[in-house]
């Protein structure tokens, strides 16, 4: 079971400070629980993107809107108090989704807007059974 909190941490945005912590950040593949507590002051989401050969986490372009592209998502947490997608996670509130994920490397994102250019990402690897 994998799990992300949203709060302050290091980033590099005049929104301030954000980061992603995930524990554990490396699962067996098939079946995974992700549940999210924003411990932070802002609204955020937990969007479950693949990494590509060679690619880092933060190494995402944003577009005009301070989003990433979500093409390929495996799935998000954005719905305080529940489970799936939704308008967002509120300060305080926890929240979660079940996922079947294939091996590889992927990267936990907030893709609200200006959040991944503050820091909100983090690196999750699935491993074979």
């Amino acid at each position: 079971m994998g799990s992300g909190m949203m709060g302050g941490g290091p980033g590099r945005h005049d929104m301030g400070m954000m980061r992603v912590a995930v524990h554990p950040a490396t699962v067996r593949g098939g079946v995974v629980s992700l549940r999210v507590l924003n411990t932070g002051a802002l609204t955020h989401e937990v969007v479950v993107l693949p990494l590509r050969t060679g690619q880092g986490v933060g190494e995402r372009s944003t577009g005009p809107d301070g989003r990433v592209s979500e093409a390929g998502s495996a799935g998000e947490v954005s719905r305080s108090c529940h489970a799936g997608s939704g308008d967002g996670i509120t300060p305080g509130s926890m929240a979660w989704t079940t996922l079947t994920l294939p091996p590889g490397r992927y990267e936990l994102v907030c893709n609200l807007p200006g959040h991944y250019q503050a820091g909100a990402y983090a690196k999750f690897v699935v491993t074979a059974r």
